[in-house]
């Protein structure tokens, strides 16, 4: 007996199982946001600001994807050599690399959206298939020939998703295409198509244009022809290409464990068909497959998803690329890095060991030949401000144009807005950062609401933050010339002051970023 896909209403038109999924999700409140949230870091790139700084803006803002980030960055995937553990969102760009930071950002908000809309085993299987192929897409992208070829592993993230969605939303209905498909009698667009109304492709086409995903994203998941692939001359053309392949080869590696034969076997129909035409071989496909495998389990784990009887993979679980893992670093979880513990004012009761992990991470830096000054100031901003529980941290330079000193950077709570108005005017006088530049002496203020501290702010930051209760000024100045200073206040005051050990560190962050200034 044929399944029908439709139902009618009446003497309408037949609404198929399609409309009435699509109706189902676009009622679900929090898939606009993530289209919003996705929209916004593809365009991070492209963005006139200064990229590293807007992607930890972005990442910082939420704190649960703060939180998961850094437990990435604390994988033993990823660790440093070192070993010391990651605490700071730029430092994790800096390790990890701006584009697996992007990518992951996506991947995290999009298995945050549909973890726990089914406890199924299939959905998650799903959602880790999806977070396999974006990463595919990002090794992918390293060797593609297109500029902004980082996009492809957006594209192979959301390859995945009109799957994703309907085990989601309408799990009896996934559940009877994923029968149909094991008859091997027909395809999975067929399958879908029959009972879907129409293909798990263009079933999350429509979701994504509904999010307001950008055009190329979507165009991406239109299906290629069969048959071996040949080298094309468009961008649009490639990414269809390489979301495919990167969406069928995780598919292939979630499956490693069934069946006969090595996954470099069961792999080479994927090399005969997109190997000429995105520019590997056997030798570069099995280094990709270990890799990919191995990132694909730590990411999920960074992202709680349970992996239950999901098996990746052929490897031994008592090993990490061969070596005993009892032999390997400690892995840092999230609760370590991110103790909650905090005084009244908001400042973390770690706050020397978040500093000290600081420092090593401006070290590492600074002994890097890749690093940019820009960058490393972001790293030190952060550092303070999150170490010792700011709510609004900046780095304001001295403008040679406007005889100015002038916000360059800020983080925090409505950092825009209160980085515009954080300027003042580069003549002396006896206000509290004048004051402190000139002297060359770093203030660390408990209680902002003593008159003689009142006396000494100016009206522009009394306007600017009224609230702020307790802050730190750290003048920045180089052979007796004036640089400009850091920030950072909270709303509250502190009465467990600065430690002398936690002074020292501050100040030797300072001295770090000097020196960084003295050489660039």
């Amino acid at each position: 007996m044929a399944i029908q896909p439709s139902v009618h209403l009446g003497e309408h038109a037949p609404v198929t199982a399609r409309d009435l999924l699509l109706k189902k999700i676009n009622e679900e409140s929090n898939l606009p946001t993530l289209g919003v949230s996705i929209t916004k870091v593809v365009e991070i790139t492209s963005s006139s600001e200064d990229p590293v700084a807007k992607l930890a803006h972005f990442v910082l803002a939420d704190v649960a994807l703060t939180q998961k980030i850094l437990r990435l960055s604390n994988t033993i995937h990823y660790r440093t050599s070192a070993g010391a553990p990651v605490t700071t969102i730029s430092r994790a760009i800096f390790l990890l690399g701006f584009n697996s930071i992007k990518t992951s950002a996506m991947a995290m908000l999009l298995v945050d959206c549909f973890k726990d809309k089914s406890h199924a085993n299939s959905v998650r299987r799903e959602l880790v298939q999806a977070l396999c192929a974006s990463i595919v897409g990002r090794e992918m992208a390293q060797r593609g020939r297109f500029q902004d070829g980082e996009e492809a592993a957006v594209a192979a993230l959301f390859k995945n998703v009109g799957k994703i969605l309907v085990a989601s939303f309408d799990h009896p209905l996934y559940t009877r295409i994923q029968a149909m498909l094991q008859t091997g009698q027909t395809t999975a667009q067929d399958a879908s198509s029959m009972l879907l109304g129409c293909s798990y492709e263009r079933f999350g086409e429509m979701a994504l244009q509904e999010w307001k995903i950008p055009d190329t994203i979507i165009q991406s998941l239109i299906p290629l022809p069969g048959g071996e692939l040949k080298k094309v001359n468009t961008r649009a053309e490639w990414l269809r290409q390489v979301a495919s392949f990167s969406d069928a080869l995780a598919s292939m590696i979630m499956s490693a464990g069934t069946g006969t034969g090595s996954l470099s076997e069961k792999a080479k129909p994927l090399l005969l068909k997109y190997g000429k035409a995105l520019d590997f071989d056997q030798a570069i496909l099995d280094e990709m497959l270990v890799k990919v495998e191995t990132e694909t389990k730590q990411l999920a784990k960074s992202m709680d998803i349970a992996m239950g009887d999901i098996h990746i993979g052929e490897g031994d679980a008592n090993t990490t690329n061969g070596v005993p893992n009892e032999l390997l670093l400690k892995n840092y979880e999230a609760g370590e890095i991110q103790n909650d513990e905090r005084h009244a004012s908001g400042k973390p009761k770690h706050a020397r060991d978040l500093l000290l992990a600081g420092v090593q991470d401006v070290t590492q830096m600074l002994a890097s030949d890749s690093f940019k000054l820009n960058d490393l100031i972001l790293l030190v901003l952060e550092t303070l401000y999150s170490s010792m529980g700011f709510r609004f941290a900046t780095v304001c330079l001295r403008d040679l144009q406007t005889v100015r000193y002038v916000a360059r950077l800020a983080i925090g709570e409505n950092y825009q807005e209160r980085q515009r108005g954080f300027a003042f005017s580069g003549k002396q006088d006896q206000h509290l950062f004048h004051l402190a530049m000139s002297n060359n002496v770093d203030l660390m203020i408990s209680d902002a609401s003593v008159p003689k501290i009142q006396n000494l702010l100016p009206d522009w930051h009394k306007q600017l933050l009224p609230d702020a209760r307790s802050f730190i000024i750290l003048p920045l100045v180089i052979q007796k010339k004036s640089l400009g200073l850091f920030y950072a206040d909270r709303a509250a005051n502190a009465e467990e002051g600065v430690p002398p050990d936690e002074t020292a560190l501050i100040k030797t962050l300072k001295s770090q970023l000097l020196a960084a200034m003295m050489r660039g």
